[in-house]
């Protein structure tokens, strides 16, 4: 049985980021698409950071890139939505990952608290800003749900470098 196993490959990810990327990639991630509202109107972006962090009290945790020319509009924001993606939304997955503004012709409401919020999603989980870690290149920011639904489905997930 073991015979069927491809070796392994040994690399140092500070001299070998590709391979470090990579290794990353071997692990499945759920999609999500995080939104919130700024003074020039709703924006989103494409997460695979996402993940629980506490019970009691309900926290979230996702990871945006200190590089993103999105990351101002989330690092200061005092609340968002974090969208689990079904495996039928892979064209919101791609509208969020090119234009912060793919809202067009997407099914979404501005809710009581000014959050935009994308229907039909796996989960939504909105979330108030609870504590933030520096994290080399990126931001952990951690988020305390106030409030989330949920529906029956099959996520969208990333692998290896692509959406499946």
């Amino acid at each position: 049985m073991l015979d069927t196993v491809e070796p392994e490959t040994k690399f140092y990810p500070s001299e070998d980021r590709r391979a470090f990327r990579n290794a990353l990639g071997r692990f499945t991630t759920g999609i999500t698409v995080v939104t919130t509202q700024t003074k020039e109107g709703p924006v989103g972006i494409t997460v695979n950071s996402f993940s629980s962090v506490s019970l009691d009290p309900p926290l979230v945790l996702w990871a945006p890139d200190k590089s993103s020319n999105r990351y101002d509009d989330f690092i200061n924001a005092k609340t968002y939505a974090i969208h689990v993606l079904g495996n039928d939304q892979r064209t919101i997955c791609e509208g969020f990952a090119k234009s912060k503004t793919a809202f067009g012709s997407l099914d979404y409401a501005i809710d009581d608290n000014g959050l935009p919020v994308i229907a039909g999603c796996l989960a939504v989980f909105k979330c108030v800003f609870f504590k933030q870690v520096d994290a080399g290149d990126h931001s952990i920011i951690i988020g305390e749900v106030i409030e989330a639904t949920e529906r029956l489905g099959a996520g969208l997930t990333f692998a290896n470098g692509k959406i499946c």
